[in-house]
């Protein structure tokens, strides 16, 4: 089996193939950034840009499944950088898969697809789509999202979209270096009453998830395919007690003062306008997606993804953490 993956040389894209060279596939890799580490392992490496329709389906002629991981995450920027990267370059994925006759497509989502600013607590996949959006990152993936489901094919391509949900782990290079860099400068601040719980998943346990999906779609497509799945930890924690754990782990100063949701959604929402206005690139520090994010539940029921993906996470959240470096 030949699979390409998407976003190679990102967090989770790099550790997908590192598994799926592991396990002895023969692994084809796409990113605009090169990968020597990778290369070294055995990938074969192409760089290149999904908006670009003739490259992808040259790249993709060739290959068996897709496992399509790249996109531009973030809570701020023109509504056309999400787009195009996120909408038109899922589009050309999906549509040289099509073409050429690959078998499988699996789409790295994002649980934020489903988020309007309310809790989340232990829902399941039956959860729509919002009306409204906080931000432009979850409202392009889950436009992509849609195609990619709607795209299944009984006897020709299969589809299925994983949602892992804030993804950690050794060489993080977003989530924990932003937590830290916040706490040592004195800009963290506990927004809400300081319960509220989510769910994280292990960057091993998120690359797990997409090659059990590879498995599930060969062995039983019909009872995987065409679907979406959240995949996290299956351990949710208290946001800020976790949050305190890792900037003890780290020697950062662990956020003590506290704000409430509704005044950190109004900074959220004033800097908003303000950094419109002037056509400001540069993300504000407060969003009211952040404000949501970081006040409300947001763990989820992976019933569905370990019954009909096989799914299991492996490492826990106390190994994980234990074994954490920055």
């Amino acid at each position: 089996m030949r699979i390409l993956v998407t976003g190679c040389s990102g967090f989770l894209g790099s550790e997908i193939v590192r598994q799926l060279i592991e396990r002895g596939n023969d692994v084809v890799g796409l990113s605009r950034r090169e990968t020597p580490d990778l290369v070294r392992l055995g990938m074969q490496h192409h760089r290149g840009d999904l908006s670009d329709v003739e490259y992808v389906h040259r790249t993709v002629s060739d290959v068996d499944v897709v496992i399509h991981t790249a996109a531009v995450a973030g809570v701020w920027g023109p509504w056309k950088h999400f787009y195009v990267n996120n909408v038109v370059a899922t589009r050309n994925i999906l549509a040289a898969c099509q073409s050429s006759g690959a078998t499988q497509c699996i789409y790295t989502s994002s649980p934020s697809v489903t988020f309007a600013g309310g809790h989340q607590s232990g829902i399941d996949e039956s959860v729509g789509y919002p009306e409204k959006w906080l931000c432009h990152y979850p409202r392009t993936k889950a436009i992509a999202e849609r195609e990619i489901i709607a795209a299944d094919t009984p006897g020709g391509l299969r589809t299925v979209s994983l949602r892992p949900h804030l993804i950690w782990g050794p060489g993080d290079p977003h989530l924990l270096p932003r937590l830290l860099d916040r706490a040592r400068s004195g800009r963290l601040r506990i927004i809400g009453d300081g319960e509220n719980r989510i769910d994280t998943v292990h960057v091993t346990n998120a690359a797990a998830a997409h090659v059990s999906a590879i498995d599930a779609l060969a062995s039983n497509p019909d009872n995987a395919a065409g679907r979406s799945y959240f995949i996290a930890q299956d351990e949710p924690v208290k946001c800020w007690q976790w949050i305190s754990q890792l900037c003890e782990k780290f020697d950062a100063p662990a956020p003590t003062k506290k704000i409430s949701y509704q005044a950190a959604y109004a900074i959220g929402a004033g800097l908003e306008s303000i950094y419109r206005s002037l056509r400001r690139s540069d993300e504000p520090p407060m969003t009211r997606f952040v404000a949501a994010q970081l006040a409300k539940d947001h763990y989820f029921d992976i019933t569905a993804a370990k019954e009909r993906l096989g799914y299991r996470p492996t490492v826990t959240m106390t190994d994980g953490l234990a074994k954490l470096t920055t």
